[in-house]
């Protein structure tokens, strides 16, 4: 093994196929499947839908990794994948590959978890996560507050969405003013346009009572879809603009609210942002604002490494090879809500050896 080590890494928790290849912290390769569009003229991911088109999809993007990256398979000193949380079987056919392709190549299988992997990969853009960082996660399916003072064994939860996550908001907001699917990139793209202080929308958990760090996304969803059936009922106009940028802002108002609040209480002084909503403009120059203020440092990938991808799982399995963390077993599992106070999913006996007495027998060409 070189001085860093050159891992694969394997997405597959949602409706992205994502085959990453990083050595140490420096990115190699990063190539996506995506199946959104099949999912669009439903309104949001069908999980059976997912789960096929990953399964299309998962041995041309890892051969396209590989020829991007400029490396062999064997080359490979690890080979890591979501084990969890995400949907249950679109997470299979990635654990599935992630272990057929370590086995044969004789390999050491990393079962990592996706919202650990969402902070790491800032490490292929920033250097080392300082020790300890909070973290803001905001996607689809969670909004989680996180503080990790060792990204491969220690991350712990601050807070969380108690009913919809952040991005669930847009995509339904979207849904209520035909904008369509996803929601994020396109209410981001009108509210550009539109006036945030134009509608009072409330923020939800807030007051002086309510948990610290906890979210709430439920009753601004129901209110802004209730001031816009208002206005259709009316016979009014819908401003879609003004409407995109008010939501936008009651939301991001009260993720960096909260995250600089966790910061300043437990003297953190790095907050970093991840997850797809963190590709959100308006969410990104808050946060550097709010941060900037209170004395904090803001890290926040670049807008591909936020979304779900390869290189992130990558990113948290070369961490866990450079710190000598256990393997996972071959009879690792997918596990649809493995808590992300367990970043991996370490193997009880760690003997790989006749993994790679079946690598030496050229399985794999």
């Amino acid at each position: 093994m070189a001085d860093e080590p050159l891992v694969l890494g394997i997405e597959t928790s949602c409706d992205e196929t994502g085959v990453g290849i990083v050595r140490g912290t420096t990115l190699l390769a990063d190539a996506i499947a995506s199946s959104v569009d099949e999912h669009a003229r439903f309104g949001g991911v069908v999980p059976e839908v997912a789960s096929r088109a990953h399964l299309e999809a998962m041995v041309p993007t890892i051969e396209r990794a590989l020829k991007e990256a400029g490396v062999s398979a064997r080359d490979l000193d690890g080979i890591s994948v979501t084990a969890g949380p995400g949907l249950a079987g679109a997470l299979l056919v990635g654990v599935s590959a992630a272990k057929a392709y370590a086995y044969a190549l004789g390999k050491p299988l990393y079962g990592v978890n996706h919202l650990a992997s969402h902070i790491c990969v800032d490490q292929l853009e920033h250097g080392p996560l300082p020790e300890p960082t909070m973290a803001l996660l905001v996607s689809g399916g969670h909004s989680s507050l996180l503080l990790s003072s060792d990204i491969t064994s220690d991350v712990r939860p601050m807070g969380a969405t108690i009913d919809d996550a952040a991005g669930e908001a847009f995509d339904k907001i979207a849904r209520v003013l035909n904008l369509g699917f996803p929601g994020g990139p396109v209410i981001d793209r009108y509210a550009k346009e539109g006036d945030p202080n134009a509608i009072a929308f409330p923020r939800g958990l807030t007051g002086p009572r309510d948990a610290a760090y906890d979210f709430s996304f439920s009753g601004l969803k129901t209110a802004v879809a209730r001031w816009i059936e208002a206005k259709r009922a009316a016979g009014e106009e819908v401003p879609v603009r003004d409407v995109s940028a008010s939501f936008q802002e009651a939301v991001v108002d009260v993720l960096t609210r909260k995250a600089v609040r966790a910061c300043r209480d437990e003297g953190v002084d790095h907050l970093m942002i991840g997850g797809g909503v963190a590709a959100n403009s308006r969410l990104r120059a808050l946060a550097q604002e709010r941060c900037e203020a209170a004395g904090i440092r803001l890290r926040v990938p670049r807008p591909k490494l936020c979304t779900d991808n390869g290189a992130m799982v990558a990113a948290l399995g070369a961490e866990m090879v450079a710190r000598g963390r256990a393997a996972s077993d071959w009879d690792l599992s997918a596990d649809s809500s493995l808590p992300v106070t367990d970043p991996h999913v370490p193997g009880r006996a760690h003997d790989h050896s006749h993994a790679h007495e079946v690598g030496e027998r050229n399985l794999y060409s």
